[in-house]
């Protein structure tokens, strides 16, 4: 009897182990219906197409000028309306004089922004756009990727450049003030 009981014992003690190696076994095989994900990505980008309108773009510009320039001698703000307009004030010995620059944005392919220069005023009276532009890159703090050209009286606005939160890039698709489509590619790192 003590055999049968041993034999039993043993039997079953097998017949667990076989048990527990065939499930584990078959916890750790390999999901045959998976679809592996490309992670070869080229850019290592993420993109997401974005729509928004004047109003809101105003408000996020203006929000970013104010925490990337900071503490500048000259102060400005950012209006989109029929174009992009730019309100300022410089100092003139003891007084501020208020200065508006009006430029046509443009789009390019590569993702960045032109802005080409419709009229500079200072006061009422017109100035000349290559001396006034000149007079802003020198005096004026302008964030990374913003470069001014007064001879070509435009300023090009490199989206590659402008620093945004977790190293995400912007690329401008469209950006048609007069019917009030605005468009962009974020690009989000993966890693």
């Amino acid at each position: 009897m003590k055999n049968r009981w041993k034999m039993a014992f043993f039997l079953l003690l097998g017949l667990n182990l076989i048990v527990m190696f065939v499930l584990f076994a078959m916890i750790k095989a390999p999901i045959k219906d998976q679809k592996l994900v490309n992670k070869e990505n080229k850019a290592n980008f993420v993109s997401f197409q974005v729509a928004s309108n004047k109003k809101d773009l105003n408000l996020l510009i203006n929000e970013y000028l104010r925490k990337e320039v900071g503490e500048s001698p000259v102060d400005y703000q950012v209006v989109l309306d029929k174009e992009v307009e730019l309100y300022g004030t410089i100092p003139f010995f003891s007084e501020e004089l208020d200065m508006k620059l009006t430029f046509e944005p443009e789009a390019l392919d590569n993702g960045d922004l032109i802005l080409k220069q419709k009229s500079i005023k200072i006061g009422k009276i017109n100035l000349p756009v290559s001396y006034v532009l000149n007079f802003i890159r020198k005096n004026y703090k302008l964030p990374n990727g913003v470069a001014i050209q007064p001879n070509e009286e435009r300023i090009y606005v490199s989206m590659g450049q402008i620093k945004l939160k977790s190293d995400t890039k912007i690329k401008v698709n469209e950006f048609d003030l007069k019917s009030d489509q605005i468009s962009f590619t974020l690009l989000v790192p993966v890693k």
